[in-house]
């Protein structure tokens, strides 16, 4: 018969194995006081139903944008804490590359709008901020696989952004190894949905901004370690 002491260490192990792992749990958490904060209307960030976001990697480069008409926490959860987007099953978006959120939360600008109306006030905003991080990115390139429609710009709300990943994990993930790392294992994987699948002109464009991001930040890794390369561009 087990002892006391046996029964006890039995009864741990799922209770040790239950949850998420704490770096995930970690950032969840931080996902979530960022929707929590509130703007100077005191309103909280994730409660706003209308909205634009952009997420920024480890370097700030800017990856990603995208809108939406439910809640901005909801939507952008659905990014980065599972896999029921299009942008993350389809391995457009690595969530790990995320490390910044930007929001600009719109429902003020389209109260009172008819649907169409909201519809295309979402469309010009999301086209605005996606023309804006083409100007912040080195690449002047970013994941989005859907083409974007020019559209007239307009006034941007004021923005909320934060980094989502706590100071322990944030070093650790920034090593450009582990990032380099995700990056070839994410161009795999999308290279082979591409070779599957009847795609996009957007996905095989997406496909060559990861190649250069990847080319990009190995490059900047043999400079930093001082290795000479016989490479060059052609």
């Amino acid at each position: 018969m087990p002892s006391k002491s046996q029964k006890n260490a039995t009864s741990q192990k799922p209770f040790e194995a239950a949850g998420l792992p704490e770096d995930v749990a970690a950032i969840r958490a931080e996902i979530k006081k960022f929707f929590a904060t509130q703007d100077a209307a005191g309103k909280r960030i994730g409660s706003y139903k209308h909205g634009v976001y952009a997420f920024y990697d480890y370097d700030g480069e800017p990856i990603y944008v995208g809108q939406t008409e439910e809640k901005l926490s909801g939507r952008v959860s659905r990014h980065l804490t599972n896999q029921r987007t299009d942008a993350v099953a389809m391995n457009v978006l690595d969530p790990f590359e995320v490390a910044y959120i930007e929001a600009w939360p719109l429902d003020d600008m389209v109260r009172g709008l008819s649907k169409k109306e909201k519809k295309s006030l979402l469309d010009r905003a999301e086209y605005t901020v996606f023309q804006k991080v083409l100007r912040e990115s080195a690449l002047g390139a970013v994941l989005n696989e859907k083409e974007m429609a020019p559209r007239n710009e307009i006034k941007l709300s004021l923005s909320n952004k934060q980094r989502i990943i706590p100071e322990t994990i944030f070093r650790q993930r920034k090593h450009p190894d582990i990032r380099i790392a995700r990056r070839a294992t994410t161009i795999a994987s999308l290279a082979r949905v591409i070779s599957e699948r009847d795609v996009s002109d957007g996905l095989r464009r997406t496909l060559l901004t990861q190649a250069r991001r990847l080319e990009r930040l190995a490059a900047q890794r043999v400079r930093e370690l001082g290795i000479t390369s016989d490479y060059k561009k052609g």
